[in-house]
């Protein structure tokens, strides 16, 4: 064997996992650095990628790279519907992560009907779609096993459905700050508008309101917990239930943001104020909030995390599939304060 052919064999074994672990980065890193097709970077990460794979030999195997990107170089996105900010603020955040990787985004809405989402489902992936990014799961649903059937790479985000890939907030630690946060206030009887049954993203923070309660030593009482949808309007519903008992609460965690400020509404209506009378906590840290005439009290989600590390699980080998949880943080406004 010539010597010219054994340095191409030996070239010809160095991968994208090499130069990844030799440059410290992710494989789905290197490939973006090293493919010409995309806008070349002077970023310090580039240059030492690029400089990792010159030292080593790495030579990109073409027909490979194709068939790891797909055909098309876009997304399918899923959501309930963009009416709701915190599904519009997400689906921006894909967005941004997917152009950084020279990927394009584009979103589908269900209104949250499991139906409507298989239907979207089936429509991007005629389109060609190189994977799916889907908000809607619902606990033990079993789409995730059609869309295994059909062969197409996927990723939950912001809910799960119990065992599938996802990228989410760490519900039950949110819920558990929001509750926290209260019963520091001295707040005994903590109501919550509770979301629905079918999302885990709901289901967590209720947990989480119940794991608070339990630590403090305060008994939950069922006519405290009012189910509801994530509008605005189910919101209000909820707040006037909670208000019509007999002993209201004195302070309110409301699931989202949305149907914290249908609360806030509620609560007006009844000649009372925020949070003098009742103190408020919502989630999500929604744009509005810190401008409302009593900026509120929520729980922020790095929505942008959530969709960089949805983009890692459906297209970085090395990256675990399995349900990741990234932090939220409370933030404190003056929709809260002390009994």
């Amino acid at each position: 064997m010539s010597g010219d052919e054994s340095s191409t064999k030996s070239r010809a074994r160095v991968t994208l996992h090499d130069v990844a672990r030799e440059a410290g980065v992710s494989k789905s890193t290197v490939s973006r650095m090293l493919d010409e097709r995309l806008p070349s970077s002077a970023s310090p990460k580039a240059r030492k990628v690029q400089e990792v794979a010159r030292r080593l030999g790495y030579v990109r195997d073409v027909s490979a790279a194709s068939l790891r990107r797909g055909s098309t170089g876009t997304i399918g996105v899923i959501v309930p519907r963009l009416t709701d900010t915190v599904m519009a603020m997400f689906y921006e955040e894909v967005s941004k992560a997917a152009a950084r990787e020279g990927r394009f985004a584009i979103v589908a809405t269900t209104d949250d009907n499991p139906d409507a989402s298989r239907k979207a489902a089936e429509m991007l992936i005629r389109r060609g779609v190189d994977g799916l990014i889907l908000t809607t799961a619902r606990e033990n649903d079993h789409f995730a096993d059609e869309l295994r059937d059909w062969g197409i790479p996927f990723v939950f985000a912001l809910r799960h459905n119990g065992s599938s890939a996802a990228s989410v907030g760490d519900d039950q630690l949110g819920g558990y700050l929001a509750t926290r946060h209260l019963i520091d206030l001295g707040h005994r009887r903590i109501g919550i508008i509770a979301g629905p049954d079918y999302a885990t993203s709901s289901l967590g923070r209720l947990s989480g309101y119940l794991q608070a309660l339990e630590e403090a030593g305060i008994d939950k009482e069922p006519e405290l917990v009012v189910p509801s949808s994530f509008s605005i309007e189910s919101g209000e519903t909820a707040a006037d239930a909670l208000l019509a008992l007999s002993e209201p609460p004195t302070a309110i965690f409301a699931i989202n943001d949305n149907t914290a400020i249908g609360s806030m509404s509620a609560i007006a209506r009844k000649g009372l104020s925020v949070p003098n009378d009742i103190s408020l906590v919502g989630y999500n840290d929604i744009p509005i909030v810190s401008h409302l005439p009593v900026p509120m009290t929520t729980v922020r989600v790095p929505f942008d995390r959530v969709a960089e590390v949805a983009l890692q699980l459906l297209f970085d080998e090395q990256i675990p599939k399995s349900i990741h949880k990234i932090t939220p943080s409370l933030i404190p406004r003056k929709s809260t304060k002390g009994v």
